[in-house]
């Protein structure tokens, strides 16, 4: 369990400094996310990006679960 608690902590921080780069790749305004604008109130719902970003995450769990051997 501390293995695991480690590693996820290893990654939170890599995301953390990757945020910057990754966010040029236009992650966060992808077809089917939600945006409203109107006059001084806007309301933005990642649906698509929030999709992808459970289904990378899966699979880098899944990976470094295979890794570790469980």
């Amino acid at each position: 369990m501390a293995r695991f608690l480690v590693i996820t902590g290893i990654v939170l921080i890599l995301a953390g400094l990757l945020w910057g780069p990754l966010s040029r790749l236009g992650l966060g305004r992808l077809p089917g996310d939600i945006v409203i604008e109107r006059e001084n109130f806007t309301l933005y719902i990642p649906v698509t990006s929030a999709i992808l970003v459970s289904v990378v995450l899966s699979v880098v769990v899944t990976v470094i679960r295979y890794i570790l051997g469980r």
